[in-house]
């Protein structure tokens, strides 16, 4: 099994470690981290990219215990995210980030490819 471990080694006023051009922002490491913490050990949050949504493609959050074949692993300070490698081709140059303001709590995605989105911040265009 080929796993790839992000580098940890990041400008601190940078976003977090990366893995085929992803990035952890260091609000997305903390929630992260406070979500597994509760979690069995070996738990990771596992993100997708899905077919549907109002733009045609949606991620979709999982936690999981097993890593699949070719997963990409980010991991930083007790964080842990899997991304398997169909959805990374949707995702390279993403920053996966969590949000918290007037509007409520969320993981958001920054991606680069996305050439529409809904207002909701789940569903996509490529």
């Amino acid at each position: 099994m080929a796993d790839h471990i992000a580098s940890t080694a990041q400008d601190p006023a940078a976003p977090g470690p990366t893995a085929q051009g992803v990035e952890l922002s260091d609000a997305a490491v903390r929630r992260i981290a406070r979500i597994l913490s509760s979690e069995p050990a070996g738990t990771s949050l596992r993100i997708s990219v899905e077919g549907g949504g109002c733009s045609g493609f949606q991620y979709k959050y999982d936690l999981v215990t097993e890593q699949e074949e070719g997963d990409i692993v980010l991991a930083r300070d007790g964080a842990s995210v899997l991304i398997d490698p169909v959805s990374l081709q949707y995702m390279e140059g993403s920053v996966i980030d969590f949000v918290d303001d007037l509007m409520g709590q969320s993981f958001q995605i920054r991606n680069p490819l996305a050439t529409a989105g809904c207002g909701c911040g789940t569903s996509f265009a490529i």
